[in-house]
């Protein structure tokens, strides 16, 4: 049976890059800025900030390329939950009772390779098929594949990124893969599949960017993912068994020559009056080079919080034969916000409403910090 969870609080994707400490932040800069009725987030990944945002009482469109992270959008920021909550329980307890049946995915990802266990292949295979075959309303399907997703996650056999799996199977795949029903918000949204180019052009009183910042390809860390929400069976490469188009798929924002490029188009494109930028100190663009870039909008305002760094980094570096070969260079990055606006005192409101929701998460208690883990 599936279970009830529509009080299931959190996005629980493992993500690289996730924002889930900087919610408070970003979303206290964003309604500091004054009358914010529109947001546009467009490289919405997980959509942990669209999400945020959509619950603070703002319109979002939440934007990405990639299918995976398009469909978690059109769930969590689309979808309205006084509409599709009780239809979506109601398909959800059906699709729980689809008898396991091994395919394309259980041979790729469970056989050939090893993120999950095959018993959960098999039922990850006969789940995606019985969605394909309903032909299903595109937000009830998207509620359907993000319960799908979530569920292969919390029994995955990984450290969060799919470029390789663990050499032991991880205690959590032994779990049977079990469907809940996502933590849907009232009220509608919009989910845009574009370049963050051309989704710019979205009129908006705020424009939230958090692109990728350095040469890791999140179409590549998370390819079980697009290839589970596309289903088409796609060639596969490599130990970690990657769809071939990480091959071909050149991302500018993955560069380090060809970033500022593709940032300061983005920037010039947009046609919110104020933006929130995020982007980490381990990224291939320096904080002055940001600010020139940001400055041609408005005003400048940067913020920044240490975090650890993701899981592999604290695990070490390790070869194919899951022999340690080397020391991380540092355990912890420095993550900054950058608030942009022709209103000087917009942007100054906004930074010190950042500024205060900093201080009220450092005053938690870690028991409540701890509760943050998606």
């Amino acid at each position: 049976m599936s279970e009830r969870a529509g009080d299931h609080a959190r996005v629980v994707i493992k993500y690289l890059g996730s924002k889930r400490l900087l919610l408070g932040p970003i979303v206290a800069a964003v309604k500091g800025f004054g009358e914010v009725e529109r947001a546009v987030d467009l490289f919405s990944g997980t959509s942990r900030v669209g999400r945020a945002l959509k619950a603070a009482g703002l319109h979002v469109t939440a934007n990405d390329h990639l299918a995976f992270a398009a469909t978690l959008a059109r769930c969590y920021v689309a979808a309205d939950r006084a509409r599709w909550a009780g239809p979506a329980e109601a398909l959800l307890a059906e699709l729980a009772e689809t008898p396991p049946r091994a395919g394309y995915f259980t041979q790729a990802f469970c056989e050939d390779a090893r993120y999950l266990q095959p018993d959960n292949g098999a039922r990850v295979d006969a789940i995606r098929d019985a969605i394909a075959a309903r032909g299903l309303p595109p937000a009830l399907e998207a509620i359907a594949l993000t319960s799908l997703m979530e569920a292969a996650d919390r029994v995955d056999s990984t450290t969060g990124v799919q470029m390789a799996y663990l050499k032991g199977w991880a205690r959590r795949s032994f779990n049977p893969l079990t469907l809940r029903l996502p933590a849907l918000i009232d009220g509608e949204g919009e989910a845009l599949q574009l370049e963050a180019e051309e989704a710019a052009e979205v009129d908006a009183d705020v424009a939230y960017l958090d692109p990728p910042y350095n040469q890791h390809s999140y179409l590549g860390n998370y390819h079980v993912w697009e290839t589970l929400v596309r289903w088409d069976a796609p060639e596969t490469y490599g130990v970690a068994n990657k769809r071939v188009d990480c091959k071909t798929y050149k991302n500018p924002f993955n560069s380090r020559v060809r970033i500022a490029d593709a940032l300061a188009r983005v920037v010039a494109r947009v046609r919110a009056r104020h933006l929130v930028v995020s982007f980490s100190d381990e990224g291939n663009l320096t904080r002055a080079q940001l600010e020139e870039m940001l400055a041609e909008r408005g005003h400048v305002r940067v913020l920044s919080t240490d975090f650890k760094r993701y899981v592999g980094a604290q695990i070490g570096i390790f070869n194919p034969s899951g022999e340690k070969v080397g020391k991380v260079s540092h355990l912890r990055n420095r993550e900054r916000l950058f608030l942009v606006s022709p209103d000087r005192a917009a942007v100054e409101r906004a930074e010190a409403a950042a500024r205060d929701a900093f201080a009220a998460a450092a005053t938690r208690p870690a028991s409540a910090r701890a509760g943050d883990r998606g």
